[in-house]
């Protein structure tokens, strides 16, 4: 099976550890490896460096290639622009259909994942990955999604409708599929979590090169046709000026709003897992993938923390102490170069702050 990680978010949300020069999936945020380090290797020993491939920004492209020397150099498929996700995947699987013969799109399965993620029980979502690589195989399903059992009603988060349980793979029901939904409202969630009805959206799934272009063939021809332009240059000496030329003209749209609202349910199932899998894109959903407890503090560096709870406090110059006392719910990180100091509920201000940085003189800080 062929892997396809995507890593070419900017991660604003998480500033002032996530930067646009060196985005958070190329940080050590969690431990001591950059959650993109840690998406490989929770598949290198399964599937290989040669199936593996990264969808980045071409900006990134050599810190990619520092971080993963393994992989093949033409393994990292750089955007020139930022066109949102349909845009990015449909160019990454141009990549790997212009390298598998024709009579193998069809076939094939391939797993698109994130690498901005974290989880603490790689057996299971490694077990979960091979049965969902193995219904596609047998043609069970056209696209499989996978899910992570919820452990809260968690309104940060897409959820997926299950349907009937159709079966079990290596020891593991799998379900018909029902609905996407994206960040319902929180009553609705509660509702969800409590009649085990649906899963967290991982934005993992398996499926084959074949299916997912013929959902752009038929439902965005438009950027189809980019697409295929760019496809047939792959390989030639005017490859980066066709891509140049065409891909920042492709429609900016979602991948779920692009093709997966278009998948007939009967092509679908799913399947879940306790991957122990959380996506920490804000600083205070950081703190709770590493500690969900509201008395707990999450801390990273020289720090100390006195009668306070809730917080996260990293710090990253190691010849400074942070010293934290009498807080609740606060968000304290230090870097080289600039310090933030917020409460959880106004962590979604801290994108905005950082997009009013750009065009200043302190574009620089973002």
């Amino acid at each position: 099976m062929k892997i396809v990680i995507f890593a070419g978010g900017s991660g604003r949300r998480l500033w002032p550890i996530s930067r646009k020069k060196s985005p958070k999936q190329f940080e050590p945020i969690i431990g001591e490896k950059s959650t993109l380090r840690l998406a490989v290797d929770r598949v290198l020993d399964q599937y290989g460096a040669e199936n593996i491939f990264i969808s980045t920004n071409q900006a990134y492209a050599d810190i990619i290639r520092e971080q993963l020397p393994e992989l093949p150099a033409n393994h990292v498929i750089g955007e020139p622009t930022r066109r949102d996700l349909a845009a990015a995947v449909g160019l990454a699987l141009a990549h790997l259909a212009h390298a598998t013969p024709e009579e193998s799109l069809n076939e094939e399965p391939v797993a698109i994942l994130w690498g901005d993620n974290y989880m603490d029980q790689v057996d299971v979502f490694q077990r979960v990955l091979d049965g969902a690589e193995k219904l596609i195989a047998a043609h069970k399903a056209k696209i499989l999604f996978i899910g992570e059992t919820p452990r809260f009603a968690n309104d940060q988060l897409g959820w997926i409708g299950l349907g009937e349980e159709q079966g079990a793979v290596n020891g593991r029901p799998y379900f018909g599929f029902n609905s996407l939904r994206y960040r319902p409202p929180l009553d609705e969630c509660k509702q969800m979590f409590a009649e085990n009805t649906h899963v967290w959206n991982t934005g993992y799934f398996v499926t084959t090169i074949g299916f997912v272009r013929k959902q752009y063939q038929q439902h965005q021809p438009n950027m189809w046709a980019g697409l295929t332009e760019i496809e047939e240059a792959i390989g030639q000496p005017d490859y980066q000026e066709t891509l140049d030329r065409v891909y920042p003209n492709l429609d900016v749209m979602s991948f779920d709003d692009a093709i997966l609202h278009y998948v007939d349910p009967s092509d679908a199932l799913v399947l879940h897992g306790e991957m122990g899998w959380s996506d920490p894109g804000t600083l205070y959903a950081l703190k709770e993938a590493i500690n969900p407890n509201v008395k707990a503090n999450v801390t990273k560096g020289r720090v100390i923390v006195e009668e306070s709870a809730d917080c996260l406090v990293y710090n990253y110059e190691s010849d400074k102490l942070i010293t934290v006392i009498g807080l609740e719910g606060m968000i304290v990180v230090n870097t080289a170069d600039a310090i933030l100091v917020v409460h959880k509920d106004n962590i979604p201000l801290v994108k905005k702050m950082v997009d009013g940085l750009d065009g200043t003189d302190l574009e620089s800080y973002s």
